[in-house]
């Protein structure tokens, strides 16, 4: 639906990253090899993903290529026009080109798969997570996933994660993880009008990451890397934000119910088809999540140098947070208390070698057992009657907005800018 094909390519096609490091791939990916119950490596889905490293989105390259017209072109589509889209829905803007119209009826076009009793569910067992799904989102979904070349040298190349930024970014990313989680906010618009706040970000990022392709992909070296923002690599940042998710906050101590489980997959299911990501890498259970992504973890390149500057900019960041409810006198201390919490979890989470590679300081895992204790009194104990469930939804509320207040100091909440 989304994926331009390539039918059945020469291995010689794919990017020169392809399998070039999956003997450490093999090592790292164990625990999904476990989980994924793969006895074997499915050659026909290393193949698909290798194809999938030369797959854009097709809606949102026909919209960033109309954004990127040259005024009074025909077709062309302004910036303007595409915000009023979001903010006020199609109707918003007065004889839309045919490139704006065809982008949001691809977007609005909910298919037919989409449970919104379960998408619900999703979002309230994600609330409930609380710190636990900003840890594992923060240290084994985006840390973890600069241990591979490719998207961390197009985030330093576009300016993203790195130098003073990086609060702001990491801030931005929260934004719109919490706002998946609201009553509703996924809901695509009716009649023309806006839809609700998550969905309106959601395609948002979509567009923007539709842009910067465009912009990077006649100098991006796509014979080593792909192209610049390809189905491959989307196919694995969803897997980090839902399948990762899960098996981290397990490794927490938390505990998550099958149902819960197939809620979580079910809600990233559906932001996954609205970001654009191909079909063919959406999944229903955690078993089939695990084994496609032992697979694109074959996939991967050896970690490249962005990676180091990419982790390390978000350890330093940890500095320039604001801790609400903290004396100005003690922000220094809390801050010096949150970068050794990080490095504590990442410890844990990564192991020696992978902090090593991403040149971090190895610390005890003295966070990573406090909270295996805390959270198995908070889910195995209280989270199993009623209480004690509406008490990890406030607390996990709460635990949303001090981080936000934290990243954003007393600037807007919002994502990033849609740029040409």
């Amino acid at each position: 639906m989304t994926a331009q094909r390539v039918e059945d390519p020469p291995r010689g096609a794919f990017p020169q990253r392809y399998r070039e490091a999956e003997a450490r791939g093999v090592r790292l990916g164990a625990p999904l090899r476990l989980m994924g119950r793969v006895k074997r490596v499915d050659e026909d889905l290393m193949a698909r993903i290798g194809q999938a490293f030369g797959e854009r989105d097709e809606p949102g390259a026909a919209l960033a290529h109309a954004i990127r017209m040259r005024a009074g072109q025909p077709g062309r589509v302004s910036m303007q026009q595409l915000r009023s889209a979001l903010e006020g829905g199609l109707d918003a803007v007065p004889d839309p080109p045919e490139a704006l119209s065809s982008f949001f009826a691809e977007v609005s076009a909910t298919p037919d798969w989409v449970d919104w009793d379960l998408v619900a569910e999703g979002a309230l067992a994600t609330r409930r997570l609380g710190m636990n799904a900003a840890d594992v989102l923060t240290q084994l979904s985006l840390i973890g996933g600069y241990r591979f070349g490719g998207p961390p040298d197009l985030l330093l190349a576009t300016g993203g994660l790195v130098g003073d930024s990086t609060r702001r970014r990491l801030g931005e990313t929260q934004t719109w993880v919490v706002a998946l989680t609201r009553p509703d906010a996924l809901r695509p618009p009716v009649d023309g009008g806006p839809g609700g706040e998550a969905w309106r970000l959601t395609v948002h990022v979509r567009a923007m990451h539709a842009l910067v392709n465009a912009a990077f992909e006649d100098t991006w070296d796509s014979e080593r890397w792909g192209l610049p923002i390809n189905q491959a690599d989307q196919a694995s940042t969803l897997m980090l934000f839902d399948g990762v998710l899960l098996l981290g906050s397990r490794g927490l101590g938390v505990r998550v119910t099958r149902r819960e489980s197939r809620a979580v997959l079910h809600l990233w299911k559906y932001v996954g088809w609205l970001m654009g990501v191909d079909e063919e890498f959406l999944v229903d259970t955690e078993g089939e999540r695990h084994r496609q992504a032992y697979h694109v973890l074959l996939a991967q390149a050896d970690i490249s140098e962005a990676g180091p500057q990419l982790a390390q900019a978000i350890v330093a960041a940890q500095r320039e947070r604001h801790y609400p409810g903290w004396p100005r006198a003690l922000q220094g201390l809390r801050a010096s208390y949150e970068r050794e919490r990080l490095l504590s979890m990442l410890t844990t989470f990564l192991g020696p070698l992978s902090m090593r590679d991403l040149g971090l300081p190895l610390r005890p895992p003295w966070a990573h057992v406090y909270l295996v204790v805390l959270n198995t009194v908070r889910y195995r104990v209280l989270g199993r009657t009623a209480w004690g469930r509406r008490r990890l939804l406030a607390w996990g509320d709460r635990v949303s907005q001090r981080l936000l207040d934290s990243y954003f100091l007393d600037e807007p909440q919002a994502v990033g800018d849609l740029k040409p």
